[in-house]
């Protein structure tokens, strides 16, 4: 090939590659040209996949569908795997002649008269082998497989550039979309203050410390069982201070893995471990000029305590593999559901980390102790599901109001609102009556299972069946019968008198 000849063959790729923003429709039309001008029978782009070690075939000409879905090469396998695990380019005069040549796609029909020849170059992204270009031609004795493979390379070096670009054009959506879909979210939230439902002299104290701190940028510990409304809490204050235009980004340190927590707070830099193929911002840097809020703080273990520890000190940190110090200008909102004095005790949660927390405390009461927002709450969820539901529900019954009311709520408010949720799917009249409510909910007088014993008589039989089943087992010793029921052998023969259980019998 002339020289001219290969300037025109580039300027056609590149201008290609320009052209489409989807990759491989790209990369199918560079093959194409490759095809004109190499005259090329076949050729293939693969890629590594880093996780899994696997080569698979990305785009191909010349190859059937079936063919490109179904084969895969492990990474130093056959020709293609191993240009891409050395990073060097390979070429073939007769692939006849090669023993290490798989030809697993099963196109190629070796004959006589038409002997092929097989260039394969890596594609690196940096320095790093993402994969491989790979052409096969008639074999001619005077065509200069080396002139062929340096053009190559330069073509697998601009797909390579290209793969670039249009990643950093898909995270910049990508990032852009979740963007947004975060800031429609949190102005849909944004003044939920005015829906914490509760006009209790708890909820009162509650909002009281709420109006208090959202004025400043102290750290804030929220406390109380899971279901209270820690993170509508959270979003409130938030949203009432004078970062609320600033991100306010969630983190369940619960849902996160132990491995992988600290890269999701503090970021990671490329190459830090194993499947870190790009920089990633960790939380921290997102939520920068806004607020931070992390649930269930009580999960995460002491080596990342010790880094949140040292950003709630000094306000700076490192992403996870980097050197490089980064400013923290972000409130810290925490939460748990656990005792953490307990935890220090056990030294499962670090002291100084607890008392840095530990601020400005919000304690949420359980719905127990509330029992006058029991209805308030049941009106605003009814309001709620019917309104969702588009049906006309507008009270409850009596009934279903001392249910409501008799019930310890475990599950707090949340239980309360999926109860509420249930009772307007199953009522088809305009009032919710006991029976639409869960059988959770029910007490032994609704539902007829009052105990018919007394206390005393359950005891007694309990004790009777104890002191027959121990019997049984020591064969009618009594000794030894009393030291499995872990008492002393005169209490243990007078209770058995008392019950008439005659040890005998079971000898």
């Amino acid at each position: 090939m002339k020289t001219i000849e290969e300037i025109t063959l580039l300027y056609e790729i590149s201008e290609t590659l320009n052209e489409h923003l989807e990759l491989k429709k790209a990369l199918y039309k560079v093959l194409d040209i490759l095809s004109n001008s190499l005259n090329m029978v076949r050729g293939t782009v693969t890629i590594l996949n880093p996780v899994r070690n696997e080569i698979n075939i990305e785009v191909a000409h010349g190859i059937s569908r079936s063919a490109v879905e179904r084969v895969k090469y492990k990474l130093g396998e056959g020709i293609t795997g191993r240009v891409i695990q050395t990073g060097k380019a390979v070429s073939i005069p007769r692939i006849s002649e090669e023993p290490h040549f798989l030809n697993r796609t099963a196109t190629r029909k070796i004959k006589l008269d038409q002997e092929l020849s097989f260039i394969c170059v890596p594609v690196k992204k940096d320095k790093q082998v993402i994969g491989a270009l790979s052409v096969d031609r008639p074999y001619e004795e005077d065509f200069p497989l080396q002139k062929g493979e340096k053009l190559l390379s330069v073509v697998a070096t601009m797909i390579a550039r290209h793969a670039i670009n249009l990643e950093n054009i898909r995270m910049e959506k990508e990032h852009l979309r979740k963007e947004n879909a975060r800031l429609r979210n949190e102005l849909e939230n944004k003044y939920r203050f005015t829906n914490i439902v509760g006009n209790s002299n708890k909820m009162r104290d509650v909002f009281q410390m709420i109006s208090q701190v959202s004025r400043s940028n102290a750290t804030v510990l929220i406390r109380g069982e899971s279901g209270t409304g820690k993170e509508l809490v959270a979003s409130s204050i938030h949203y009432n201070s004078h970062r609320a235009k600033n991100p306010f980004v969630k983190v369940n340190c619960a849902a996160l893995p132990i491995n992988l927590i600290e890269s999701e707070l503090f970021g990671h830099e490329k190459g830090s471990f194993t499947g870190a193929i790009n920089k990633k911002l960790g939380k921290f840097e997102i939520a920068d000029k806004g607020t931070l809020f992390l649930d269930e703080i009580g999960s995460i273990g002491l080596d990342v305590q010790v880094r949140l520890l040292r950003v709630l000190q000094e306000r700076e940190f490192e992403r996870v593999g980097g050197h490089k110090t980064i400013k923290a200008d972000v409130r810290i909102i925490a939460a748990t559901n656990k005792n953490l004095e307990e935890a220090v005790e056990e030294e499962s949660f670090r002291g100084d980390l607890y008392y840095r927390l530990n601020v400005f405390p919000i304690y949420l009461p359980p719905l127990r102790e509330r029992k006058t927002d029991i209805l308030l709450l049941s009106d605003h969820f009814l309001e709620k599901y019917s309104k969702e539901n588009s049906k006309e529900i507008r009270r409850f019954s009596t009934p279903a109001i001392d249910m409501l009311m008799a019930y310890h709520w475990p599950g707090n408010v949340r239980e309360l609102e999926n109860c509420i949720e249930r009772a307007v799917l199953l009522c088809e009249e305009g009032v919710i009556h006991s029976y639409h409510l869960p059988p959770t909910l029910q007490t032994g007088v609704e539902s007829d299972t009052l105990p018919a014993q007394s206390m005393e008589d359950a005891v007694a039989s309990l004790e009777k069946e104890m002191i027959i089943d121990a019997l049984k087992n020591t064969r009618g010793n009594i000794t030894s019968a009393a030291k499995l029921l872990k008492t002393t052998v005169r209490k243990f023969s007078y209770k058995a008198n008392r019950y008439s259980v005659e040890y005998q019998q079971f000898r």
